[in-house]
Order: C-alpha cells, then sequence, then structure tokens
C-alpha cells in the first residue's frame, strides 16, 4: 500500500455499507462534493477514477495538490500536456508476457544484493495475479482425448518454466500463479480477479489495473479501468512506481438501439473497432454511454472492451451500473463484496447515468440496430467485411497473395465443370472452389456446378492439388481452402450469447445431415471452465464434437499463433504449390504470420461463423447464394436454415448458466491439480539458475551496472538495422509463434542439444533472453527494405544487410547485429507510421535494444511500444512533419549520426535532435527528428538506461 496521502483537499470520508450488525465502515476518498473540486461533477467516469487515485495518492511531490486540480478542472477540448503519475490498483499478467517479468524480478534481487541493499525490497507490493494461458497449443484435435494430450505435451514443454513460476510463487508476498488449464487471463480476470471496488487495510477505492497483455482491456467491460503495459512497466507497478502519463482526451461513444436477429456482439465489436479505427483513438481513452449501454450485456461490454487495442486506444470502458453487479452476483462474488461496489459506486458519483451526459473530448454514436453480419481480414482486425460481400471481397485480396504458376491446360473440378488457369494473366485469376472432396456422394458438395458468383466471375481454379490424407480421404486443395477454423482467444469465447450461438448452430448443422470439410483443423479452447459446464447442462457437447469441436484446451490457441501444425499432408500440399488457404477464428488478432507459417490470409469472426465456414471448407462462398450441403432427402441446406433465433440463444442462457457454476469452478482456482503440485519447486530468497536451462536464463540488464548512472551519450556512426514501411507491428518486432530450425534461435537450440520436435514455441521461451533475441524482427512476413535495392522484389522474412562485410551482403538480422556489436557501431531502425501497433509487448523493445539499437526514427508510433523503447533505453524519435524516410531519400545504407541528446543530462528534454545520415559518396541528409520522450518520468528513465535500472537504483536508495 502506498503511504498515506496528504488530503489537502480534506476529501477524507467514511463509507458505511451494509445495516446492522453486517454494516462495516470504510475509508474513502470522496470525489463527490468536495470543495475546490466541484468540476468534477462533469467528468467522464474514467477520469473520475482516475481523480481518486491521485486524492489517495497525494505525496506532494509526485502527485500534488496542482495535478488534482489540473484533473478536476480538465479541459475535454485540449491537446494532453499535463502529466500525472497514476498507480494501479493491481498487476494482472498471462505466462508468455509474465515470466520474463518474475525472471526480471528474480535478477534484480541479485543486483540489489551485488549492490548491497536488500534484496527484500524487490517484493510486489500492490497484488500481482499471472494466469498460465498462453502455453497451450492445439497439437491434437477432433478427437476426444485432445485437451487431455495437449495438457500432457504442455507440462512436458514447460516443465522447467512451470517450476520457475512455483518459485516465485512462494518466494514472493502478494504473487499468485492461477494454474494451466484453468481459463484465459481475461476472461479469469473478469469472471473472478477483478475486484471492481478494493478494499484493503479499511481503505475503500476504485479496482484498477494494468496488465502484461493489450486485451487486459477486457476488464473495462466491468467498469475496472485498466490497460496493457509492456513487462517492464508491469514490473515497476508491482514494486510500487506509478505508471507516468498524460491526462488523456475521453471520447464519448453513445449507443443506441438494440443489436437485431441475425447478428452477434461480434459483429458490434467489429463495426466500432472500424469505426474508431478510423475516428483516430491512439492514446486516448474510450467511454460508453447513453440509454443504450443498460442494454448491453456485460459480456458484450468485455467483448468490446477487449478489442480496445485493435482500434489504438488506451481502454474503452463501460461505467458501473445494474448490470454490472447483477454480473458480480452471477459469477459468485460474495454478498458483502456486490454491497461494496454498489455503495460505493453510488456514494462516489460512478454509478452510470443515463440521463446525464458528461464531458467529453470527441463524439460518436452507433445504433446498434444498424450492425450487419461482418468478418475482419485477411490481415488486420479494423478492415471488416460485411459478410454479404465477404466471397467479393476474397477475391480481391486472394490477388495480393497469389504467384503465378505455369498453366494446367485442363483441370477437371467434378463431372459439370472443366476449366483452365491462364498464368499468362494472373490478374484474371478466380479462385473457384478451394477444397474439393473426391468422395462427392458421401459428404455434401458446397460448390459443384454453382461456380458464377453474383458479379458474374466463373470462380475457375487456379490448379488445385490432389491430397491423400490417411485419416480424411481423398480431396483437392486451392488458394482459399479454410485449413484453420478456431473458436479461440479472450474476444469470444465465453461470451454465452456467441458461445451457446455456435453450439446450437452446431446442433442444427447436424439434425440436417451436414458435416465439416475434412480439410479443416477445428478446434475449440474456451476461456473459462464455466463454459464446458453450460455446454453439459444444455446437452450441446455431443453436436460439437459430432463437428470436430472437441475440447483441445482452456487458453489462448490461435489467435496468438498456437495453432499447431496442419496435418502433414496439407501442409505439404499448401506449399508444394505455395496455396493461400484461410483460417477463421473468432480471435482479435489476425497479422501476417501470426496464426499458423502455412496459412497466408486470417479472417476474424463470430464463433457461429467459424463453424459456418468449416461446412463451407472454403472463404470463396457466398451464404446467401450456396447451400453448406444437403439433407438425406437432397434438400439445400442454407445458413438461414441453422442459423439460431435471439430467442432460442436467450432461453438457451436462461437456462443453462448459474451462480454455482462459477463458485464450483473457481473454488480452488490457485490449487492446480496433482500436476501442478507433484512439481518439484525450487526454494530460497534468490532463485537458483539453472546454466543448461534453455527456458529460464539470467538476462543481462544488470551487468556491471553502477549504483550512479553514467551520463547519456549521443549517437555516432550507427548503422541501419531495418528500414520498414507502415504499420510495422509488435508482433512483426517480437518472436512470436514456431520456431523453425534453420534460423537463428533454431540454431542455438539445436546447438544446446534440443530436437526439433521439442523447440515448442518463442512464446514459452520468452524467459531466455537468447532465443528471443534471435527471433526479434524475425516474423516470416517483415519486409526489410534495405534489401529491396539488391534483391529483386524485396525479400520476407528477418533479414538485413551486413555493412562490416564488404557489399553489405544479405544476413540474418540477429548475425548481423552480432556482428555489429563485435565492431563497436550501434544501430537505428527507419520506420513508418503507426510504428509497434499490435499486441506484443515487452520483446519487441527488449529485443530491439538487446540487439544494440539505440535509436528508432519512425513517423509515429503507438502508445505503448514507445513507452517500452525509452523503459528499455532507446529513443524513439519522429521524422519531421510531412517527412518520411522516402522523401528524404533515405534507403538505409547510410551512416547516422544523432546529437542533441545529451540535453537530457541537463535535466530537460529537447523537444528536438540533430540527425545525420551520411550516404556513401559523402553527401548528407539532415532532419531535425522530434524527440518522443513525452514526460518527466520517461526522461528520467531513459537517463537511468530503462526503467528497470531505475525502480532498482531507486529502491536501493531506499533500502
Amino acid at each position: 500500500m502506498p503511504a498515506a496521502s496528504l488530503n489537502s483537499f480534506q476529501a477524507q470520508q467514511t463509507l458505511t455499507v451494509g445495516t446492522g450488525d453486517a454494516a462495516r465502515d470504510y475509508e474513502i476518498y470522496s470525489i463527490k462534493d468536495v470543495p475546490g473540486l466541484e468540476a468534477a461533477a462533469r467528468l467522464p467516469y474514467s477520469l473520475k477514477v482516475l481523480l481518486e487515485n491521485l486524492l489517495r495518492t497525494e505525496d506532494g511531490a509526485n502527485i500534488t495538490r496542482d495535478h488534482i486540480l489540473a484533473l478536476a478542472n480538465w479541459n475535454p477540448d485540449a491537446e494532453p500536456d499535463t502529466e500525472i503519475q497514476f498507480t494501479p490498483a493491481r498487476v494482472i499478467m498471462q505466462d508468455f508476457t509474465g515470466v520474463p517479468c518474475v525472471v526480471d524480478l528474480a535478477t534484480m534481487r541479485e543486483a540489489m544484493a551485488e549492490l548491497g541493499g536488500d534484496p527484500d525490497r524487490i517484493n510486489p507490493l500492490a497484488p500481482a495475479e499471472m494466469v498460465i494461458d498462453h502455453s497451450v497449443i492445439a497439437d491434437v484435435f477432433g478427437r476426444a482425448d485432445a485437451f487431455e494430450r495437449n495438457v500432457e505435451l504442455e507440462y512436458e514443454r514447460n516443465r522447467e518454466r512451470y517450476q520457475f513460476l512455483r518459485w516465485g510463487q512462494t518466494a514472493f508476498d502478494e504473487f499468485k500463479v492461477v494454474p494451466p488449464g484453468t481459463g484465459i487471463v481475461h476472461q479469469v480476470n473478469i469472471e473472478h480477479l477483478a475486484r471492481v471496488v478494493m478494499a484493503r487495510g479499511g481503505l475503500a477505492y476504485p479496482d484498477s489495473c494494468v496488465g502484461t497483455d493489450s486485451h487486459t482491456t477486457m476488464v473495462n467491460g466491468i467498469g475496472v479501468l485498466g490497460w496493457g503495459v509492456g513487462g517492464i512497466e508491469a514490473e515497476a507497478a508491482m514494486l510500487g512506481q506509478p505508471v507516468s502519463m498524460l491526462i488523456p482526451r475521453v471520447v464519448g461513444f453513445k449507443l443506441t438501439g438494440e443489436i437485431p436477429a441475425g447478428t452477434t456482439a461480434t459483429d458490434v465489436v467489429l463495426t466500432i473497432t472500424e469505426m474508431l479505427r478510423k475516428h483516430g483513438v491512439v492514446g486516448k481513452f474510450v467511454e460508453f454511454y447513453g440509454e443504450g449501454v443498460g442494454a448491453v450485456p456485460l459480456a458484450n461490454r468485455a467483448t468490446i472492451g477487449n478489442m480496445s487495442p485493435e482500434f489504438g486506444s488506451t481502454a474503452a470502458i463501460f461505467p458501473i451500473d445494474q448490470e454490472t453487479v447483477d454480473y458480480l452476483r452471477l459469477t459468485g462474488r460474495p454478498a458483502e463484496q456486490v454491497d461494496l461496489v454498489e455503495s460505493y459506486a453510488r456514494t462516489q458519483g460512478l454509478w452510470h447515468d443515463a440521463a446525464h451526459e458528461p464531458a467529453y473530448s470527441e463524439y460518436l454514436e452507433l445504433d446498434l440496430s444498424t450492425v450487419v453480419p461482418s468478418i475482419a481480414g485477411p490481415k488486420r482486425p479494423q478492415d471488416r467485411i460485411e459478410v454479404a460481400v465477404a466471397k467479393q471481397a476474397f477475391r480481391t485480396a486472394v490477388q495480393d497473395y497469389v504467384v503465378a504458376k505455369a498453366p494446367a491446360p485442363e483441370t477437371r473440378i467434378d463431372e459439370s465443370v472443366e476449366e483452365t488457369f491462364p498464368a499468362s494473366d494472373p490478374a484474371s485469376f478466380t479462385p473457384g472452389a478451394a477444397a474439393r472432396q473426391h468422395d462427392e456422394e458421401s459428404v455434401p458438395q458446397p460448390v459443384t456446378a454453382a461456380h458464377s458468383a453474383a458479379d458474374g466471375s466463373t470462380g475457375r481454379p487456379s490448379d488445385p492439388v490432389t491430397v491423400v490424407s490417411p485419416d480424411r480421404g481423398t480431396f483437392d486443395l486451392d488458394h482459399g481452402a479454410v485449413v484453420i477454423a478456431a473458436i479461440t482467444s479472450c474476444t469470444n469465447t465465453s461470451n454465452p450469447s456467441v458461445m451457446l450461438g455456435a453450439a446450437l448452430l452446431a446442433r442444427k448443422a447436424v439434425e440436417k445431415g451436414l458435416t465439416v470439410k475434412p480439410w479443416v483443423k477445428t478446434t475449440m479452447a474456451p476461456g473459462s471452465q464455466v463454459v464446458t459446464d453450460y455446454y453439459e447442462k444444455a446437452g450441446l457437447w455431443p453436436y460439437l464434437e459430432k463437428l470436430g469441436y472437441h475440447l483441445v484446451g482452456y487458453g489462448c490457441t490461435t489467435c496468438i499463433g498456437n495453432s499447431g501444425p496442419l496435418p502433414d499432408e496439407i501442409s505439404a500440399a499448401v506449399n508444394e504449390r505455395d496455396l493461400a488457404v484461410v483460417s477463421v477464428l473468432s480471435g482479435n488478432r489476425n497479422f501476417e504470420g501470426r496464426i499458423n507459417p502455412d496459412v497466408k490470409m486470417n479472417y476474424l469472426a463470430s464463433p457461429p461463423l467459424v463453424i459456418a465456414y468449416a461446412l463451407a471448407g472454403t472463404m470463396d462462398f457466398d451464404f446467401a447464394t450456396q447451400p453448406l450441403g444437403t439433407t438425406e432427402s437432397g434438400e439445400p441446406v442454407f445458413l438461414t436454415d441453422i442459423w439460431p433465433s435471439p430467442i432460442e440463444i436467450e432461453q438457451t442462457i436462461a437456462a443453462a448458466i448459474n451462480e454455482e457454476m462459477f463458485t464450483k469452478d473457481y473454488a480452488d482456482v490457485f490449487d492446480g491439480g496433482e500436476r501442478w503440485k507433484s512439481l518439484p519447486t525450487p526454494e530460497g530468497a534468490t532463485f537458483n539458475w539453472d546454466p543448461e536451462s534453455t527456458y529460464v536464463r539470467k538476462p543481462p540488464y544488470f551487468a556491471d551496472m553502477p549504483a550512479t548512472p553514467a551520463p547519456v551519450t549521443d549517437i555516432a556512426g550507427a548503422r541501419v538495422l531495418a528500414l520498414l514501411g507502415d504499420s510495422v507491428t509488435t508482433d512483426h518486432i517480437s518472436p512470436a509463434g514456431s520456431i523453425k530450425a534453420d534460423t537463428p534461435a533454431g540454431r542455438y537450440l539445436t546447438e544446446h542439444g534440443i530436437a526439433r520436435k521439442d523447440f515448442n514455441s518463442y512464446g514459452s521461451r520468452r524467459g531466455n533472453h537468447e532465443v528471443m533475441i534471435r527471433g526479434t524482427f524475425a516474423n516470416i512476413r517483415l519486409r526489410n527494405r534495405l534489401l529491396d535495392a539488391v534483391v529483386e522484389g524485396g525479400v520476407q522474412g528477418g533479414y538485413t544487410r551486413d555493412f562490416t562485410v564488404d557489399g553489405g551482403p544479405q544476413a540474418f538480422i540477429y548475425d548481423a547485429a552480432q556482428h555489429y556489436a563485435e565492431a563497436g557501431v550501434p544501430l537505428v531502425v527507419l520506420g513508418g507510421k503507426e510504428y509497434g501497433s499490435g499486441s506484443s509487448r515487452d520483446w519487441a523493445a527488449k529485443g530491439t535494444a538487446l540487439l544494440g539499437v539505440r535509436a528508432v526514427i519512425a513517423e509515429s508510433f503507438e502508445r505503448i511500444h514507445r513507452s517500452n523503447l525509452i523503459g528499455m533505453g532507446v529513443i524513439p524519435l519522429q521524422f519531421p512533419e510531412g517527412q518520411t524516410a522516402a522523401s528524404l531519400r533515405l534507403d538505409g545504407t547510410e551512416t547516422f549520426a544523432i546529437s542533441g541528446i545529451t540535453d537530457l543530462n541537463e535535466g530537460r528534454t529537447p523537444r528536438t535532435v540533430h540527425v545525420a545520415a551520411t550516404r556513401g559518396d559523402g553527401s548528407a541528409v539532415e532532419f531535425d527528428a522530434v524527440v518522443r520522450i513525452d514526460t518527466p518520468g520517461e526522461a528520467d528513465y531513459y537517463r537511468h538506461g530503462g526503467i528497470m535500472q531505475y525502480v532498482l537504483r531507486s529502491l536501493l536508495r531506499a533500502s
């Protein structure tokens, strides 16, 4: 707990909750009717939460009376310019990003001891909870034992990591671990971990959190202000450091109307994502208000809040109201906690009043009745497509993924259609039935003779490849084949309206005699064990399993690249013909190279639509005009014939879900069962590092670190490691997905005796910096334009030019970075717009820094990645307004010098620094780059070489 507030506004009061013997008193810091803070009544809900935070943590130094007044008197029209220090109530982590946090804390303990301080000072001061949900991979699918086998494989692969986390749970106070197989972190957060109102030491205050996953914003749906940060920021928050931020602009998003029949919460989310991305909300809060809010179920609110990173806002919050309280009661929160939430919210003016419109910086409005069924893709979540035109949109998009092949004179498709693909004119390519079964009598054929689309195109194939599968029969694969149809990720997989909608659709499909196409990998990974309970109670599991949707795990699978491999014969066919095959997933991320290395095109869809596409087997499909198959009597079955009605879904929800399910499933949430409890657990205040471990290694962040920081220096003689375009995401930068044998990371593991089958994923090896830096900037879809001049058509993947060698030949980025380090050459990265958007956080910055990058110069930055670069001692710079690397004619072969950084040693942050890029012929391009160190706190972090070094030195002084 932070030290007591100065309470200069005399805001501390007593709140009595309950009556009679059940009455309980809490101290609160009032934000209502406080002299001097009258203007706070007009604040948005989210800023009221921040105001209470400042009142409660006022210390006269970092948080002053002036900061409180600036927030209370907030001007909604002003651009953010006032820095405040926000102290989150708790920290939430998932294991991919959380393991490095615990690794760093363990390393900090040793560094503290080496510097003569007290290692016990390195301990979470705020509640920190980790949910292990990112390590399960859908290796086994479509069979009854899939869940059990995947859990066994998960423990086999991650034994070292799990032992380390078991040590952390015992070594650190206020640190709890939710073991594997429980659910997805964000769903566990809203169903169990979120308090909504905290009560600690007799003090009541709003729950708030930062999380090591960008989709932490899902908790916004339950009225909790929280957002994703990098692991390094989360570590600082655990150690009592506030989050430095500017008072944001707040976008008021008014909701009216009701969702029409035939549409889902996912459709609403994709519509809102498109609207807000178009409007521009990066760095802003979004707050939902209006009469329509009360009609939005809590699960739908959480689904909307979850997608905040996709539209770019810091948070997307729904205020507390009766729906919130009812949800807390449904999910088994104690009665006294529910009473506290309602009483506190009403007393503080935090209860949503639909008749009261707060002051907002900007306004948007959506009539929910106008929402239509939608998907998004093939590579960005904001690229919404109405389902009605999805077939045409796919046919346009696939042109970007298809390379013309030598023509097959005649390719027989079925008994009635015989067409050719003219390779001389790739623009004329229009994919036909993306995949076709040869046993057409036994399984309904989706596209037989109906190859003509509404636009008149013929739908001719490209030269499909025939696949003979020992388990799945014989069929043809073509561009557009849906090879993965996954119900996955936190966005949807515990929202009863879409999950039960999918199950009801499955039942209708089975009753009509429909089956999933044999080339489709079908996976079901619910966000919570409660889903299993209500599926069983509703009697719907058998129908899902009949279509291949067996439980594969309770965790984040396909959405983060843990889709598991495609069957060997399908993978071979895809790669043989370089087919542009498709995944359809109920997730929130569909960036290139993220889902599966064999899959080029990825579409987000609601769980019911995921199953619909599994039945269709292809993206080249029009649900309105093409049947999914036929009944036993030969009647065509269309999607409308099996789509459940809203009344069916509502009745099933009412009958199948109750409070007991939540209390039962969360009664022993930290227990973990025999597998978890039987893991040998190391003991001691400091961790005994295994020098042979390839999962958990001591990182070098504090090696030879002095007790006081050295002055920062300018940058001279730097080379460009990567020249990148627009919308390069942290998913392009950060290591993710599977590890290939012929990459630097694969070579490292092979050299350490790890068999290819045991490579696991980058995410699972996040605790080993040696693996992670080898996978930084190694995404298979990354295009480093530094290579465009020497390789016709450019190169995709983790490659650069190594100018330590004459001529600057192509090399792996990691290998080149090592050569530069040996030569003492610093590095820079050049980027375009929205540099660093995406969900992978800490290692996008850590890997950048450990590769030797000193500065990133881009046209614009995503908020979290910009902050994380500073947190790792990398300076973020922006090209002058209107200028780009291209307009300045920078091709990446130049040598860079950046001067003016040393002004930071004088205690001030320069607005710009001077950049001189010298070409090989001696000519130079010079410009003043904008310094994106936005707050004094960030300047402190940079001066210390990073946020971890700053925190360690601060704690050392206090010990």
